[in-house]
């Protein structure tokens, strides 16, 4: 279901509700799908237990993003199976940065076009793109991979138009989870950066997928 949370917004206030939108969202052309809530939990012993959200996009082409860990891998399999999908249905995989709870199962999908941040291959043909210059890359008239860097240097989101919940932001580790206002700058390489990104998004997207947490809503209201 949504989650609650209360991120910063600048220029509006911003209202989370929960409980009216749950994992699969239908759309036309797009649907969107989280087979799988990321998490991130300390441990007693000073590591940290932790896997990135897995969304699926179903319309004109099949799109997925995140792949998480390579432990992943017979659980991804298994939620494919349950969507009437094989590994070689899926045509676009995007990995939103190259953290290894994000990409571990790239090698599953070797007939796809593969993104990574910024490096967007077909096998070992890479295509010309300007994502690191600020600007998005369409892959059609309703889904496109936005450049929203800081986590990483070059980590990217995924804009969905068009769904019943509006547009939605299939984000990575750009927002951590709802409640994430202690956590995510500690994980950030350009803090300054990310809040920049995370702005932006909070602006344009109706829901986001973060990469550790439940998807949530975003209500927009002018400043009196």
């Amino acid at each position: 279901m949504a989650d609650a949370c209360n991120n910063r917004l600048s220029c509006t206030t911003k209202k989370i509700e929960s409980g009216d939108i749950g994992p699969d969202i239908s759309g036309d052309p797009y649907s969107v799908s989280v087979l799988k809530v990321g998490y991130c939990s300390p441990q007693p012993d000073g590591s940290t237990r932790a896997d990135g959200s897995i969304s699926l996009l179903t319309g004109p082409k099949v799109i997925l993003v995140d792949t998480g860990g390579p432990w992943d891998q017979d659980f991804l399999l298994s939620k494919l199976k349950e969507k009437g999908l094989s590994p070689t249905d899926v045509t676009i995989v995007i990995g939103t940065h190259g953290h290894s709870d994000h990409v571990g199962n790239l090698g599953m999908f070797p007939h796809a076009t593969i993104v990574v941040g910024s490096d967007i291959s077909e096998g070992d043909r890479y295509l010309p793109n300007r994502l690191t210059e600020g600007q998005p890359y369409p892959i059609d008239n309703n889904v496109s991979i936005v450049p929203t860097p800081g986590h990483t240097g070059r980590d990217v989101s995924v804009l969905v138009k068009g769904t019943s919940a509006g547009t939605v932001l299939v984000a990575g580790d750009l927002f951590e989870c709802c409640n994430d206002e202690d956590s995510w700058r500690e994980l950030s390489e350009n803090p300054e950066v990310q809040e920049v990104s995370r702005q932006e998004a909070l602006r344009t997207a109706d829901v986001i997928i973060p990469g550790h947490g439940p998807l949530f809503r975003v209500y927009r209201e002018p400043i009196d």
